[in-house]
């Protein structure tokens, strides 16, 4: 395609659609909220529409090796700032576009209203999220990385309470550390390697050595400390949990994608840098992010088992899907990371809609009956009911038990959904290195036991709690929701089931992203030759 075809000008829309509507609203008096929430709504429609669309370009050879490249004031990579879409970047797109879109429509009747500036900080929110999964520069990375977490500092404490201000403060703090280790790492990285254009960076690995190499690697471990701690990684994820327990419903769905970006910017650099061809700094980190993230694993299924309130189970289970995509990574297997990506899709929405019925759940919750369901438990003391015979049960209940399971099945991995899809075709991999023509590695049946070990314990955890709500607390009033709080949840479920029906096209797309992760010629000559827009001033200079 080329450079000046209008569709080309798609790859800039998730990050100026966003800015562009997040300012527009920032003036509007808050009075007027259906304005501003439609402003909203047009914006998140508009980037789900965008992410089809660059899906299609992506996976039906629009581009060249499926690759489109946006140079920004037409300056050629690696000079300019060079936007980079591709299969994964696409879907990363769309899979934001939908949770924003969930989060938005739970947040109608309530949680956009209390405060100030909601909606622009969501649409800020939106085009960091974007501009990280976008961007191919390592400044670029940082400057989109922090516009996220300043809108998401405002958005944590967004009908601020006590609680929220204590979470929001060390989450700030957290996070500024991070900042500062990014910078850090970038400008070891840069002064390395004179540049931080990605494909420029991989292009230039094979040639690098001695004293360069080393203070390169130092680069990239610390710039790693800080996608690590967004990916909250042990130790560095203390902060999570509590975090996640203290937001709104809305805004702890979008910082579930959140803790993703981490993974994703881990991913995206390792595979593309310290590929094979990387000369003697090829595989460098691996080792370390495998027995990471399944350290990690282990440390979010403990704490699953040992939370007794919903919103610190959900944090634990967020480190569980993190720990599980940086062992993935880590492992350096291209059809682990197809089964990592389809995890990835499926854990992120459960997990989200999990994070929006929390608070529905909690209206039927009230501390005498968890009280009571806690004392029956260290007593053991059974329950006869007088009637054999059962009695309806009330559409809300049904709804929120129905919704519970299902977040449940997927999040431990249980059959028919697409958690079960997701960690079989993990295990297939594992047992299958390189096509079933090498033997099984020690460290694969290691993933595989811990692996199971999370399972095991989500499934104790989410049965501990919904047995404690459902059946012990005895009878309870059915709540009052809102058709705009169920349809969110709804609708991440359903699409977590046509995630499972959809296994197999599903696994052919993401096959395809995983093959062109681990092609690093082609990204490099991709995006290091991406044509400048010919007749346009400055494209001399650009060249």
């Amino acid at each position: 395609m080329s450079p000046s075809s209008w569709l080309h000008h798609l790859i800039l829309v998730p990050v100026l659609l966003p800015l562009l509507c997040g300012a527009l609203l920032i003036p509007v008096n808050e009075t007027r909220h259906r304005f501003k929430y439609a402003v909203n709504l047009f914006s998140v429609l508009g980037l789900l529409a965008t992410a089809v669309a660059l899906i299609w370009l992506a996976d039906n050879g629009a581009w060249d090796a499926g690759i489109g490249v946006y140079l920004a004031a037409n300056w050629a990579a690696p000079f300019g700032i060079a936007l980079m879409v591709d299969r994964l970047a696409a879907l990363m797109l769309l899979l934001t576009a939908v949770l924003a879109f969930a989060a938005l429509l739970y947040s109608t009747q309530r949680w956009s209203r209390i405060g100030v500036h909601f909606h622009s900080l969501f649409q800020f929110l939106l085009m960091g999220i974007n501009g990280a999964f976008l961007t191919h520069d390592l400044f670029n990375l940082f400057v989109f990385f922090e516009v996220m977490l300043a809108a998401s500092y405002g958005l944590l404490l967004h009908g601020y309470n006590a609680t929220r201000i204590r979470a929001g403060l060390q989450y700030i703090t957290i996070n500024l550390a991070a900042s500062l280790f990014f910078l850090i790492g970038v400008a070891l990285i840069y002064a390395s390697a004179g540049t931080l254009n990605m494909a420029d960076l991989a292009a230039r690995m094979p040639a690098i050595a001695g004293t360069d190499l080393v203070l390169l690697k130092a680069g990239v471990a610390i710039l790693a400390l800080a996608f690590l701690v967004k990916s909250a990684m042990w130790p560095l994820g203390f902060w999570l949990p509590t975090t996640y327990s203290a937001a709104s419903p809305p805004v702890a769905a979008m910082l579930v994608l959140m803790t993703k970006v981490g993974a994703y910017a881990i991913l995206r650099l390792w595979l593309l840098v310290f590929s094979d061809g990387a000369g003697e700094a090829a595989g460098f980190g691996y080792q370390a992010l495998l027995w990471a993230g399944m350290v990690t694993i282990v440390f979010g299924a403990a704490g699953m088992m040992a939370s007794e309130e919903l919103g610190r189970l959900a944090g634990y289970g967020a480190i569980v899907s993190s720990g599980t995509l940086l062992a993935v990574v880590g492992y350096g297997q291209p059809s682990l990371v197809t089964a990592g990506l389809y995890y990835l899709l499926g854990s992120t929405m459960a997990m989200a809609a999990f994070m929006l019925l929390i608070e529905l759940i909690e209206r039927i919750r009230s501390p005498g009956a968890a009280l009571l369901a806690l004392t029956m438990e260290a007593f053991a003391i059974e329950e006869t009911p007088d009637e054999p015979v059962g009695v309806g049960i009330p559409g809300a209940l049904a709804f929120l038990g129905l919704a519970f399971a299902g977040c449940a099945l997927i999040i431990a991995g249980l059959p028919p959904l697409s958690g079960f899809v997701a960690k079989f075709g993990l295990f297939h991999a594992l047992l299958n290195p390189l096509g079933g023509d090498a033997a099984v590695h020690s460290s694969a049946w290691f993933m595989m036991g811990v692996i199971l070990f999370a399972g095991f314990a989500a499934v104790l955890a989410m049965m501990r709690f919904g047995v404690r709500t459902f059946w012990a607390s005895g009878a309870v009033m059915p709540p009052r929701l809102q058709a705009t709080e169920v349809l969110p949840v709804a609708l991440l479920l359903v699409l977590c089931v046509s995630l499972t029906v959809g296994a197999g096209p599903m696994f052919g797309y993401l096959e395809r992203a995983s093959t062109d992760l681990h092609s690093t010629p082609r990204y490099v000559d991709g995006v290091l030759s991406a044509p400048v827009v010919p007749g346009v001033v400055g494209t001399e200079d650009a060249r």
